[in-house]
C-alpha cells in the first residue's frame, strides 16, 4: 500500500530555470496545480540567453506577460543584428544581418515580435505571474530521488536550507532540469548527435570607455575575430556592463583556472582594439555548446523538457526557445488529461511531436553557428553541414507530421524551405486580424484553454458545423469553443479591415471548418461540408484526444 505523502500535487516540475518556469506559468493558466523545486537559490544572475523569438513571444502573449517582458527588456529593445570585426576600434566589420524584422515583413505573420531579454530579466517576470496564478515554487530545494508506479510518481525533496527529507506524491513528473539532467540519467535514457561542439568562458564586465568604442552599433552580439583574442561582446545596458565570450579549449588541456582576471582583462582589450579600455571583471561562468537529443522524451510518467531533452549551440537562441515551445506543447496535454476531456494516450505524442522538431532544429542552429563562424567553434567534417538560411520557417514553420493531429501529411518535413502558414494540419495556425465584441484581437489570442472550431458565418454549412460543436462540447465534456467568422448577427467574430477571408488564411472554404489546439497548432481541418458534422467532428476529437 502507497505511503502517504508529505505533499500531493497532480505534476511536479524538477528545475526552476527559463523551461521550468514557463512550464509553471502555463500550467498556472489552465489551472493545473503543480509544485516547482529548484536546487539553486533563485533565479538566474547571469545576463544569459537572452534571445526570446516570436513563437515564444506568441505563447507569452497569450499567457498575459508580454507586457512586462517588454518593460523587463527595455535597456536592449533598440539593439538588432549581429556584426562580425576585427576590432570595435573604426569602421572596420560587417554586419551578419542588421536587422531582425527588416521592412516589417513579421507582422504577415505574427501579432507579437523578436524581444532580447536577458535569462536574468526574463526569470523574475515568470517567477512573480507564476505565483500570481498559485504556483508552488520552491527555490532551493533539490530532488534527490523518485519511484514510479502504474498510478504516479513519488519524489523524496530535500530542503537545501534546513536539509529536511520530505515526499511528494505526483500524478506526473516534468523534468527541466538541464542538459546533465538528473532525472534523464536516473531513467536511462541514451542521447543522440555529435555531442560537445565548442566551450567558452562568459564573463560580465563594466567599462565606462567601451561604448565610446563602441558608438552607434547597437548590436544583439559582436564577434571580434583577433586571431590572437576572439570572441563575442554582448551590451547588457549599452552604457558600461557588458559580456564577452571568451573561447576556452578544454580538449586541448586548458583548463578555468587559466582563465584569470588578468587573461580576461587583456583578451578583452585585446578583441576590442583598445589597449587602454578600463575593464573591471565582475564574473565569470564556463558553458559547452553542444548538439544532442535525448532518445526519447517520456518514460511512462516522467516526461523530460528544455536543455534535458536537448542541447543545441547557441546561434540563433533556439534552445531555450525550443525548450519554452516544449513546456507550451506538454502543459495543455497534461492539463486535458488531468481535466478527464482526454486520454492519456495523448500524453505519449508529446514525445512524437517534440523530439523531431528538436532534432531538425538543433542541426539547424549548429550549422548556423558554422555560418556565423561563432568564436572558438572549428566544427569537424560532418557537423553543421545541414541547410542554411533564414530562420523564421524555423521558427514558425516547423510541423508535427505525427501526433495528435489529423490529415496531416506525413511525408512533409519538420522544417520546411519557406514561410506556407495556411492551416495545414500539424501545422501552427495562421495569424489574423479580426474583431470580437468590437475589439481587435488575432486569432492566435483565442487559443488556449480549450480546442477551437473556426467556421464561417456565412454558409449554411458553417453554421452546420458551429451547432456540431456546440453539442459536442455540451453532451462529450470535451473543451471546445466554436467561433464564426464574417459578417451578420451570427458571427461571433468580425472581419477586421475590408477584403479579409479567413477561408483563404486558412485554405479551406465557407463550408469548410477548422480545428485548432490549444497550443495554436491545427488539428484538423475540412475543406467542405459533411453529411454528418457532429459524427465527423467527435470522430476527429476521438482520434486527436485518444479517448476512449
Amino acid at each position: 500500500m502507497q505511503q502517504k505523502a508529505d505533499h500531493q500535487v497532480p505534476v511536479l516540475v524538477v528545475g526552476g530555470s527559463l523551461v521550468g518556469l514557463s512550464l509553471s506559468l502555463f500550467l498556472g493558466r489552465l489551472g493545473v496545480d503543480h509544485m516547482l523545486v529548484e536546487r539553486h537559490a533563485g533565479t538566474s544572475i547571469h545576463p544569459r540567453g537572452r534571445g526570446n523569438n516570436v513563437r515564444t513571444m506568441e505563447l507569452f502573449r497569450v499567457a498575459g506577460v508580454e507586457p512586462d517582458i517588454k518593460t523587463a527588456a527595455a535597456l536592449l529593445a533598440g539593439n538588432h543584428g549581429i556584426m562580425q570585426a576585427p576590432t570595435l576600434v573604426g569602421d572596420a566589420g560587417e554586419w551578419l544581418f542588421k536587422e531582425i524584422d527588416p521592412g516589417g515583413g513579421l507582422a504577415r505573420f505574427s501579432p507579437s515580435g523578436w524581444c532580447l531579454c536577458s535569462q536574468n530579466d526574463l526569470e523574475p517576470v515568470l517567477v512573480k505571474s507564476a505565483r500570481a496564478l498559485g504556483g508552488d515554487l520552491r527555490y532551493f530545494h533539490e530532488l534527490e530521488s523518485f519511484e514510479q508506479d502504474p498510478e504516479g510518481v513519488t519524489a523524496f525533496v530535500r530542503n537545501r536550507d534546513s536539509d529536511e527529507l520530505y515526499t511528494v506524491r505526483a500524478d506526473y513528473l516534468v523534468a527541466a532540469d538541464g542538459p546533465r539532467s538528473p532525472v534523464r540519467n536516473r531513467l536511462g535514457i541514451g542521447q543522440t548527435g555529435p555531442g560537445d561542439l565548442f566551450a567558452n568562458v562568459s564573463v560580465t564586465f563594466r567599462s565606462k570607455l567601451l561604448a565610446d568604442v563602441v558608438g552607434d552599433r547597437r548590436f544583439i552580439c559582436c564577434y571580434l575575430t583577433n586571431p590572437e583574442a576572439d570572441g563575442a561582446l554582448l551590451p547588457v545596458d549599452n552604457k558600461e556592463n557588458w559580456v564577452f565570450h571568451a573561447p576556452w579549449h578544454p580538449e586541448n588541456g586548458e583548463t578555468l583556472e587559466e582563465f584569470t582576471e588578468e587573461r580576461l582583462q587583456r583578451h578583452i582589450r585585446l578583441a576590442v582594439g583598445a589597449p587602454d579600455l578600463d575593464v573591471e571583471i565582475t564574473g565569470r561562468a564556463s558553458w559547452r555548446a553542444a548538439e544532442r537529443v535525448a532518445e526519447q522524451y517520456a518514460a511512462e510518467r516522467v516526461f523530460l523538457a528544455g536543455d534535458s531533452a536537448h542541447e543545441m549551440s547557441p546561434t540563433g537562441a533556439f534552445g531555450s526557445n525550443t525548450g519554452i515551445q516544449d513546456a507550451h506543447n506538454l502543459a495543455w496535454k497534461l492539463a486535458a488529461v488531468l481535466d478527464d476531456w482526454a486520454g492519456p494516450g495523448l500524453l505519449q505524442t508529446y514525445d512524437a511531436e517534440r523530439r523531431p522538431v528538436a532534432l531538425a532544429t538543433s542541426e539547424r542552429a549548429s550549422s548556423r553557428s558554422v555560418e556565423h563562424s561563432h568564436p572558438g567553434f572549428a566544427p569537424p567534417p560532418g557537423i553543421g553541414g545541414g541547410k542554411r538560411g533564414g530562420i523564421l520557417n524555423v521558427v514558425l514553420g516547423y510541423r508535427y507530421p505525427q501526433g495528435a493531429v489529423v490529415g496531416a501529411d506525413p511525408s512533409q518535413p519538420i522544417v520546411p524551405d519557406g514561410m506556407n502558414m495556411s492551416a495545414e494540419p500539424g501545422s501552427r495556425a495562421p495569424h489574423m486580424w479580426l474583431r470580437r465584441a468590437g475589439e481587435q484581437v488575432s486569432t492566435l489570442d483565442l487559443y488556449e484553454r480549450s480546442l477551437v472550431l473556426l467556421c464561417d458565418a456565412g454558409s449554411s454549412a458553417g453554421a452546420a458545423w458551429h451547432a456540431a460543436a456546440v453539442r459536442v462540447a455540451g453532451t462529450d465534456g470535451v473543451r471546445l469553443d466554436a467561433y464564426r467568422i464574417g459578417a451578420g448577427p451570427e458571427a461571433e467574430l468580425a472581419y477586421d479591415a475590408e477584403g479579409d477571408d479567413w477561408t483563404a488564411v486558412h485554405g479551406t472554404t465557407a463550408d469548410g471548418a477548422v480545428l485548432v489546439r490549444p497550443d495554436g497548432f491545427v488539428a484538423w481541418r475540412s475543406t467542405g461540408a459533411a453529411t454528418d458534422p457532429e459524427a465527423e467532428l467527435r470522430q476527429v476529437l476521438t482520434t486527436v484526444l485518444h479517448r476512449r
